[in-house]
């Protein structure tokens, strides 16, 4: 059985979809959560009283992780209110946008993409490793469209979710020394509002039909995957990147 009892883990994007059900499944273990988010307090709330109200502890914390100055008072809110350390970081906070061909991209779309996506990672991370303990754990999210280049419209957020992958494997290599694991994980067609939102039913059904298991995936099953990564029980696996899409892709 996973045991995440005495933890801290901090939740980037932990209010919604998949960042939600990680939330809720790593307080099921045990941990104390900070759920962070960027304007949906009414979302990120509900999530901290599902928990709370089932005896566990969590915080939500506002925060636009692309900014540093919003970065470090999540860290500092995280410290103050849960516990000096934080043990287990899952940075998920992203998202494709909008779908636009390269010629319809400007400059500022791109780099508002690529900030969201894997600056964050960056500035998060940065602020939350002098305050991890060593044998801590890191989970970052990337998307099988790292892999295949997505959809149509989606080339800045491909190549946004692809750094996340190759990034995550040089911290790997970087954080070794301190026993913290960096690893990763591609969800691939998820039933979520971002499908909702950014992907037509038809190519949904599509999709999943084409699928070998038959069907889209749900968020608890990602949750239920970065739970194991944060947890002791995935004490060997490092610098990994984890494909969960039924088998429509395969690394």
């Amino acid at each position: 059985m996973l045991e995440l009892a005495q933890k801290v883990a901090l939740v980037t994007g932990g209010a919604r979809d998949i960042g939600r059900a990680v939330s809720l499944r790593l307080a099921e273990l045990g941990a104390a959560v900070a759920v962070n988010y960027r304007s949906d307090a009414a979302a990120a709330e509900e999530v901290v009283r599902t928990i709370t109200q089932a005896g566990g502890r969590a915080i939500a914390v506002p925060g636009d992780v692309t900014v540093a100055a919003d970065v470090g008072r999540l860290v500092a809110a995280t410290r103050a209110q849960l516990g000096g350390s934080i043990d287990i970081l899952v940075n998920i906070a992203g998202g494709l946008v909008g779908r636009k061909a390269i010629g319809e991209m400007d400059e500022a779309f791109w780099d508002h993409v690529l900030a969201l996506n894997l600056k964050s990672v960056f500035l998060v991370t940065k602020a939350v490793l002098p305050h991890m303990p060593d044998g801590g754990a890191i989970v970052n999210f990337s998307s099988q469209a790292g892999r295949d280049g997505g959809g149509p419209g989606a080339s800045a957020y491909a190549a946004a979710k692809a750094g996340v992958l190759n990034y995550s494997r040089a911290l790997a290599k970087e954080l070794a020394p301190r026993r913290i694991r960096v690893n990763t994980v591609s969800p691939g067609m998820i039933a979520t509002k971002f499908h909702d939102t950014f992907t037509k039913p038809e190519v949904r059904q599509r999709v999943a039909a084409m699928t070998p298991l038959g069907r889209e995936g749900t968020a608890a099953e990602v949750a239920d995957l970065t739970a194991f990564l944060a947890s002791s029980r995935a004490s060997f696996i490092n610098g990994e990147a984890i494909e969960i899409n039924g088998g429509i892709f395969f690394a």
